[in-house]
């Protein structure tokens, strides 16, 4: 009996798959957190998938670029969204200087930049050209920056160097930063509603350049130089005289993971997901009001095969 009672159990745990084999470490595997809504439910179901293993979890919120110091050190040791756009020369200096991997791609692609309704071609022709907002700045202007333009940028935390490309392109602009994810496209729905003014931030995957119809302005395209050689681009004398970067959205770890918590380790590079998945729990959130933890246990309960696979 002893012995069918010990087959029965291995055989359970082989067709169950890693989510049953014992953690390595009881220690918690931290998780950053930061203040984007896509960014919360992505790092939550990596982190709700490690808890089904019997993995300590915790979620720690931190500065989206700073991050990486603490990862470095291993305070810190899974980040789910490093967008090429804004944080990958942050990631790619801390690989090199040590203690952070990254690894590999979510199968989101990030874009980020300045976006504006279509309604605004009317007020400012020759819009999506970056050059058209040279001689309708004020058009976007408020009562606190007229005559000047009023762009509004992401939280400070997200970087972009929207203010060096404002006065690398010599645009009559002034980039107000919005305190929060939420309230700035609170802003848009607010302008947008009344067909108001507005150029700000948008950025994929998300719910918003589905929702909204409208399109992202068209800087000089992106090279590597323009952000690194003065001498690249209309401003011989200034970087960052181009559109932001586009590419994939990386996921990074401290190094340590992968000795202390191999099962975790394979997951996470395991895991993927695509921008209208992501765009659509996202909308759950914002629009509807729900909870994030509600929209990742939901997505929990009917995707069991899929994040079952993660862990094997």
């Amino acid at each position: 009996m002893a012995r069918a009672a010990t087959a029965g159990f291995l055989a359970l745990a082989l067709s169950a798959g890693a989510a049953t084999a014992a953690p390595e470490s009881k220690d918690p595997i931290k998780v950053t957190l930061h203040d984007w809504t896509g960014q919360l439910i992505t790092a939550r179901i990596m982190g709700e998938t490690l808890k089904k293993a019997g993995y300590n979890v915790d979620y720690v919120q931190a500065d989206y670029l700073a991050q990486f110091a603490g990862m470095r050190t291993g305070d810190l040791h899974v980040a789910m969204e490093v967008w090429a756009t804004t944080a990958k020369d942050a990631m790619d200096e801390a690989i090199a200087a040590g203690g952070v991997e990254n690894v590999g791609e979510t199968g989101m692609q990030a874009i980020e930049d300045w976006w504006f309704p279509e309604y605004m071609k009317e007020k400012c022709p020759g819009l999506p050209d970056w050059t058209a907002l040279k001689a309708c700045a004020e058009v976007f202007s408020t009562p606190e920056t007229a005559p000047k333009g009023r762009y509004l940028g992401g939280p400070v935390t997200w970087g972009g160097f929207d203010e060096e490309r404002v006065a690398a392109l010599d645009l009559p602009f002034e980039v107000v930063h919005a305190g929060t994810d939420a309230a700035m496209f609170a802003e848009l729905q607010s302008a947008y509603d009344r067909k108001a003014p507005i150029l700000l931030w948008i950025y994929a995957p998300h719910w918003a350049p589905i929702k909204f119809k409208g399109e992202w302005v068209k800087f000089p395209p992106y090279e590597k130089a323009c952000y690194e050689d003065p001498a690249w681009g209309v401003n011989k004398d200034a970087k960052y005289d181009c559109a932001k970067p586009r590419g994939p959205i990386y996921k990074a770890v401290w190094t340590g993971v992968k000795d202390k918590w191999p099962g975790a380790y394979k997951a996470i590079k395991a895991y993927t997901f695509d921008n209208e998945e992501i765009g659509a729990l996202a909308a759950k959130v914002d629009l509807d009001g729900q909870k994030v933890e509600a929209v990742v246990d939901d997505w929990m309960a009917k995707n069991e095969d899929r994040w079952k696979k993660w862990l094997q």
